[in-house]
């Protein structure tokens, strides 16, 4: 049963080598974590801390801001779901109350791309803010960060017996999410929520923060601590990977909790195309197990946004927007959904 001390450690700097025996020992060590509880830390990553200290000052820069400042630059003023995210917006499954506030960013597409013009709900260009050096900053980890998930990425497809360039044809410009969290000093002494427990909706999470609060659910339904580790990234399993493995791989059920000391949160949201349609792979349904049913990725992340941020479903209900018919309920996905089955079809509104 993992714990706090047993959560795994990946050191995976021979994914940067051409060491075929550590190339394979090192995925066979990540798709033993993806199985067992869908979490890793990541070590040996290559990537120059300068990244990590600029976009943690870009962020204190930003959040350091008036409110009227930040809301300059408001998630609801986009349509393509880019921008401020004020305490409050966020409501997820349970109806729990967020105690945060974010910066929501992702690939920065030109005003003129014909799917941001086509009205596709996540693609398009990026809200930026009047800051010096904020686009820089922010634009530096996101690009590294992704490159960092295309390397990850081979791993888990040698981890389940594929070429390594698996899934690379599904990466031409996905709508992968880099989010600026803060969490604010909390002077109470009560153990609150501080973000609901959920799965994240795309293939892996990549995550570096400040100070403790994430617990991730093990196996059995229990809550386990996963502090930060230093120069690691925390990475967890999505929903599109647990159901491209027919559930070999599981998404990790997570939430933030006791949050009493100042946190900066930076989770980059690793998705594939807006239009993959993803499916369980026919020799990962084993015998005497049902293929779970298949989803268009793009359609799935919008579908579960739509329902999470206040801006998004007041337009559901207004009828400016409308989900997709294969729309699923949240918590639809990992430990928590097979604990608790959700009413999995969310339905179209």
């Amino acid at each position: 049963m993992m714990t706090s001390e047993t959560l795994p450690i990946v050191d995976v700097s021979a994914l940067f080598g051409d060491d075929p025996a550590a190339i394979a020992a090192t995925a066979a060590e990540m798709g033993k974590a993806a199985r067992a509880c869908g979490f890793l830390y990541a070590t040996g990553h290559q990537q120059p801390a300068a990244l990590f200290a600029d976009l943690l000052a870009a962020a204190k820069q930003f959040f350091a801001q008036s409110t009227t400042e930040k809301m300059r630059v408001y998630i609801g003023n986009s349509r393509n779901h880019r921008g401020y995210v004020p305490e409050g917006e966020e409501v997820f499954a349970g109806g729990t109350h967020d105690v945060k506030e974010a910066y929501d960013s992702s690939r920065d597409l030109p005003h003129d791309d014909p799917d941001y013009l086509a009205g596709n709900p996540l693609l398009g260009p990026n809200q930026w803010p009047d800051l010096p050096g904020f686009k820089e900053a922010v634009t530096r980890y996101y690009q590294a960060t992704f490159e960092l998930g295309r390397v990850l990425l081979r791993g888990f497809a040698l981890a389940l017996g594929e070429p390594a360039d698996l899934f690379m044809p599904y990466l031409k410009r996905p709508p992968s999410q880099l989010r600026l969290i803060h969490y604010p000093y909390d002077t109470s002494p009560v153990d609150r929520p501080g973000f609901g427990a959920h799965t994240d909706y795309e293939f892996f999470t990549m995550l570096r923060s400040t100070a403790p609060g994430l617990e991730v659910m093990n196996e059995t339904g229990q809550w386990v601590d996963a502090p930060p580790l230093p120069d690691a990234y925390a990475v967890n399993i999505g929903d599109m990977l647990e159901l491209w493995t027919n559930g070999e791989f599981v998404a990790t059920s997570h939430r933030v909790r006791k949050v009493r000391e100042e946190r900066y949160s930076f989770p980059l949201f690793f998705a594939v195309d807006y239009h993959t349609r993803v499916a369980p792979m026919p020799r990962l349904v084993r015998p005497g197990a049902k293929a779970r049913t298949p989803l268009v990725a793009g359609e799935h992340l919008f579908a579960q946004t739509a329902q999470t941020f206040r801006y998004l479903r007041k337009r559901l209900e207004s009828g400016e927007l409308v989900l997709p018919q294969s729309s699923l309920a949240l918590s639809s996905f990992g430990h928590e959904a097979k604990l608790n089955p959700p009413d999995r079809n969310a339905g179209p509104q």
